[in-house]
């Protein structure tokens, strides 16, 4: 029986390597308060087509930049339709990315993978954390984040270039790094690198409060504890408390839960076990926090 080929849409199929695709609309932005300049330089890369890193800290805001940029940038004429998301991870590899065939009851198919997807569509492939994919993940990426912008599908003998609203934006926490997961010089030299850290604290007040729901007065005393709590990493603590978990705490809150005890379950017993550590991290909440 001869071979047929068929591209298949992979969002008709579930999420099988993790990706997540988000039509988008400039008017359902999400909310991102600027901490900087970001905006702008995300804008312009998108414009000159530059392919964009960036690293910071877990839970400062890099995946809620994203989606928020991806929906504004769709009211361009040649804008991006669609965000594509690929949470990366020890197990994903280039076929995961790119497609593989796949033997059905009478044909044998091939599913474009969410990489290919976006170059095809011209969307937005945002690949999160891609220190944690194999080796492999980074390799086939250097062609479509050069001059080149193309994707050889070597399985296919196809080479694609890329859709003209296509763009490849790339994440890692710098903190995580080891010799074992290291972004390569030669994959960090093609990108556009934007820097993320946890916002000042008067924005992160605003942020806390928009987010949460809770009091201007509350959001302080959260973004107060992030603060503390973040100078605890001088004593040995592996890394600081997240925006995203001082909004934890204020949705808690905001349910009823006394701030001392969502504090404890959001931040405490989140951030470590090492007991040292929590018991440092109590007193600071003890501090702060009212019961």
């Amino acid at each position: 029986m001869p071979i047929e080929l068929k591209t298949f849409d992979t969002r008709r199929q579930g999420s099988r390597e993790g990706a997540e695709v988000r039509h988008l609309d400039p008017h359902q932005a999400p909310y991102y308060l600027p901490i900087g300049d970001e905006v702008a330089i995300f804008e312009a890369a998108y414009k000159a087509r530059l392919p964009v890193l960036l690293k910071g800290p877990t839970g400062c805001g890099k995946t809620r930049f994203v989606e928020h940029m991806a929906h504004h940038l769709s009211a361009l004429p040649d804008g991006p339709k669609e965000l594509i998301t690929v949470a990366c991870h020890e197990d994903l590899t280039g076929s995961d990315l790119v497609g593989r065939y796949l033997i059905t009851a009478d044909e044998t198919v091939w599913v474009d993978g969410p990489l290919t997807q976006a170059v095809r569509r011209g969307a937005i492939c945002y690949l999160d954390e891609i220190v944690e994919a194999r080796k492999d993940t980074t390799v086939l990426i250097h062609p479509l984040s050069d001059h080149r912008r193309i994707l050889p599908i070597e399985k296919r003998g196809e080479t694609l270039e890329a859709h003209v609203g296509f763009l490849l934006v790339i994440s890692y926490n710098p903190g995580y790094q080891s010799i074992q997961k290291n972004l390569k010089h030669s994959t960090r030299q093609r990108f556009v690198t934007i820097e993320f850290n946890y916002p000042p604290a008067e924005k992160e007040v605003e942020i806390i409060s928009h987010e949460s729901g809770v009091d201007r007065d509350m959001a302080y005393q959260l973004a107060l504890l992030g603060e503390k709590v973040r100078n605890l990493k001088a004593s040995g603590l592996e890394e600081g408390v997240s925006t995203r978990l001082l909004i934890y705490a204020g949705e808690l809150i905001r349910q009823g839960i006394a701030p001392r005890r969502a504090a404890t379950v959001a931040v405490t017993w989140s951030l470590t076990d090492e007991l040292d550590s929590k018991r440092a991290i109590d007193e600071v909440v003890k501090a702060i926090m009212p019961e």
